[in-house]
């Protein structure tokens, strides 16, 4: 395989208009992979993003947890509504900021396509049983899945997206190695960036583009504001609860008071609303100030750059943390989702012993490239075949294996 493209007319040479020149511009893409005509109408990036719309790792987001599971209520966010919703955000300040819509769009689409069913709770319950194996994480499942286990093309396994594409989704969070990587990571890189870095290496040591900083961003926007939607409308706290927080419950009482006796569905909205708005506003307002400072001329300048491009300020940074930490002790841990998430371990687990003893009980497409059982191979198979579970996917098969009355 190439690691570049080798031929002229496989590059978008277009440019675009009104890109900053330290966005990713697609006529420089490093390109892809595998070496293949593009596009006459679509930019590298509009094709990477098709791509993985059209994927079938991106069409089951419809029926994997955020934080609910499917079945307690249509009306919370799933991983494909969410998805949708960073999707959005991310494209507004990319847009403001002069950066390249269609990168930052495919980065956000792609985040959550390497989660497991039932959410972190089953990521953590996967990467325990993976233990011996290397472990699971669903950031390097996310590249698993771009580069390898979506088959659907036929000269190359996976969706064979540009080097930027693929750089933003491992690096979304900064770099994973080297002087500027976060020292509170505190684990070995996961055995897929390891083993596709061999073959196409996506410079961990640096900062990604500033089009996947704002999807990063806009991913901590869209759950903190839209968990805290979904938590008030389950019941699991008030608004009266909020009083004391410092980003929301001001935000609550700014609209309270602007419109008095206001019903609470349009209170919860209008308030969610203009929560996403005053952290957009921030974002923004702070970035171009960092924009200011560093005048950065390329993207490689901003990969270089030695800390991030994208960011809150520290005032909003710090109300952002301290609204995690109201959502983790008055939602994330509730007794309702703790039942879920005791749930989701025994599933996960039960799903994942079995197969690994029995590999014959896979179906037949995966049993065919399954080895002997409690093998490392048939184990990182077994993972991939449960990460790809829908929740309820995932309930049925454990109740076909496990219900002795259950119709095989």
């Amino acid at each position: 395989m190439s690691s570049m493209p080798d031929a002229a007319h496989s590059v978008d040479t277009r440019p675009v208009r009104g890109l900053a020149p330290f966005a990713c511009h697609p006529e420089a893409t490093r390109g892809r992979l595998v070496a293949e005509p593009e596009s006459a109408e679509r930019s590298v990036y509009q094709r990477d993003r098709d791509r993985i719309i059209h994927s079938t790792a991106f069409r089951r987001l419809k029926y994997k947890t955020q934080v609910f599971v499917f079945h307690e209520g249509d009306h919370y966010r799933t991983r494909l509504s969410h998805t949708i919703e960073v999707a959005q955000i991310a494209r507004t300040i990319s847009r403001a900021l002069g950066l390249n819509e269609d990168l930052a769009e495919a980065l956000a689409l792609a985040h959550d396509l390497g989660h497991t069913p039932f959410g972190h709770a089953g990521e953590d319950a996967l990467d325990t049983v993976m233990h011996p194996y290397g472990g699971f994480d669903h950031n390097a499942q996310t590249l698993r899945i771009l580069t390898k286990l979506e088959r659907r093309y036929a000269a190359f396994d996976g969706l064979n997206l540009t080097w930027e594409t693929l750089e933003g989704v491992v690096k979304h969070n900064g770099p994973m190695i080297g002087p500027w990587a976060d020292a509170d990571r505190g684990r070995e890189l996961p055995a897929a960036i390891r083993e596709y870095m061999a073959v196409h290496d996506l410079e961990l040591d640096s900062f990604a583009s500033a089009e996947a900083q704002v999807a990063s961003l806009s991913d901590d926007i869209a759950y903190t504001s839209h968990d805290l939607d979904d938590g008030l409308r389950a019941g699991m706290f008030t608004v009266a609860d909020l009083a004391n927080e410092p980003l929301a419950g001001a935000v609550f009482a700014e609209v309270a008071s602007r419109y008095p006796g206001l019903e609470q569905d349009r209170l919860i909205g209008e308030s969610i609303r203009r929560l996403v708005d005053h952290m957009v506003a921030d974002l923004l307002a702070e970035t171009r100030a960092q924009i200011a400072a560093a005048k950065p001329r390329s993207a490689e300048e901003v990969r270089r750059l030695g800390r991030p491009l994208v960011i809150f300020s520290p005032d909003m940074a710090a109300k952002v943390k301290a609204l995690r930490a109201f959502l983790f002790a008055r939602m994330y841990r509730h007794y309702r989702v703790n039942r879920m998430i005791s749930k989701a371990r025994r599933v996960v687990s039960d799903l994942f012993q079995l197969f690994l003893d029995e590999p014959s009980c896979l179906p037949t497409e995966w049993r065919a490239r399954a080895e002997a059982p409690h093998s490392p191979k048939t184990a990182r198979l077994v993972a991939d075949y449960i990460a790809g579970m829908t929740d309820r996917f995932a309930l049925t098969e454990h109740r076909r294996l496990f219900d002795l009355h259950d119709a095989i």
